[in-house]
């Protein structure tokens, strides 16, 4: 993934011409967060190629479903990298991931090792990892499972013995402080 030109536009105007199904604010929508999902993706699949077919089928769906964003419900990138993660955690969750994950020729292997020591596109390139660094250790872990991680909030809930209602609380707390901190840091 190679650096893209990022267009300064407000929010509401490019939804609202997503809303219209205006090509060019799909390509500046792209353009503006194609590297912030693909490091999610990635971060999840772990494999480049994989990554890259989730985040083609990612903006399909974002551009097929535009009509389902709510922005009383939450951001457009919010809404984005659930969408997303969600995708993501499907494809690693499949039988044929399973099966291309247990065959995996030398060459791929090699390729596998070369990817992980170089830099790849990720989260950090807008500050969301040192933001969820800056979390309390209980709902950075808890932010590190599920959206990093792939984790369900079901699997959460069984990993910590704690029950599904305590850890959706835990889960939405942490997001509204992320969404304070990431505000007041892009100010």
């Amino acid at each position: 993934m190679g650096y893209t030109k990022r267009h300064i536009i407000p929010e509401e105007t490019l939804v609202e011409l997503l809303r219209q199904q205006n090509t060019k604010a799909f390509g500046i929508l792209y353009d503006n967060y194609s590297s912030a999902l693909y490091g999610i993706i990635l971060r999840i699949v772990d494999k480049q190629e994989i990554a890259e077919d989730v985040m083609q089928d990612a903006f399909v769906k974002i551009w097929k479903n535009f009509g389902q964003y709510d922005a009383a419900k939450g951001r457009l990138f919010t809404w984005m990298v659930n969408l997303a993660r969600n995708l993501a955690i499907d494809k690693v969750r499949s039988k044929e991931f399973s099966n291309s994950s247990k065959n995996q020729n030398l060459d791929d292997i090699v390729h596998f090792v070369d990817f992980k020591t170089n830099s790849t596109p990720n989260p950090d390139v807008i500050g969301l990892k040192k933001l969820v660094d800056e979390l309390d250790p209980e709902q950075k872990k808890l932010i590190d499972l599920l959206y990093f991680g792939g984790y369900t909030q079901m699997e959460v809930s069984e990993k910590f013995g704690i029950p599904l209602g305590t850890v959706k609380t835990r889960a939405r707390m942490a997001i509204m402080n992320l969404r304070k901190k990431f505000e007041y840091a892009t100010e």
